[in-house]
């Protein structure tokens, strides 16, 4: 038989198997340390913008959470703390690449940028384009429909002031997307 034949009438072809859900999304089994440890903190971050939660209480209870073993905590705790403790200059910085009022921000896309100009300006060890991508990664997961586009033009405008040299050695080699 040949594969046509196989096929019955409007069933789906069957998926590649590959590291993204049917929307997308990448599979859990997908992700590294970091990422998972990016969601963590989103999730965490949220509960403090949102909630106004203590940052120790809501550390305890997303150290809690199923998964959290497989998350590299170090990083999470970077970019938790981090985040928190820097938030004043972390939003002077995302403040003007607005065209809205900062409090008329999704608290997840709000979250997301907090997570990237973290990323940019503390954890140098990590591509400025793996920064970018892995906050449009999060926002399209937990975000709203178009939030992801919204974190990405912000962050996008903030790489290269941020990650001056590294970006400008990507427009130079003809990889940068700024």
């Amino acid at each position: 038989m040949t594969e046509d034949n196989n096929k019955t009438a409007g069933a789906k072809p069957r998926q590649a198997r590959t590291g993204l859900t049917s929307t997308g999304a990448r599979k859990a089994s997908a992700k590294s340390n970091r990422s998972r440890a990016r969601e963590f903190a989103l999730q965490a971050l949220y509960q403090h913008l949102v909630g106004r939660n203590d940052p120790t209480e809501i550390d305890h209870f997303t150290r809690d959470l199923a998964g959290f073993h497989k998350a590299d905590a170090a990083h999470y705790d970077a970019l938790l703390h981090g985040s928190i403790e820097g938030a004043e200059q972390l939003d002077a910085l995302i403040r003007p690449l607005l065209d809205r009022k900062l409090e008329e921000i999704s608290p997840i896309e709000h979250a997301v940028m907090w997570i990237g100009v973290y990323e940019f300006q503390h954890c140098l060890d990590v591509p400025w384009r793996v920064v970018l991508n892995e906050c449009i990664e999060l926002a399209k997961e937990f975000g709203g429909t178009d939030g992801h586009k919204y974190v990405n033009a912000v962050l996008n405008g903030l790489a290269p002031q941020l990650r001056a040299a590294e970006v400008e050695a990507d427009r130079a080699s003809g990889k940068a997307r700024t």
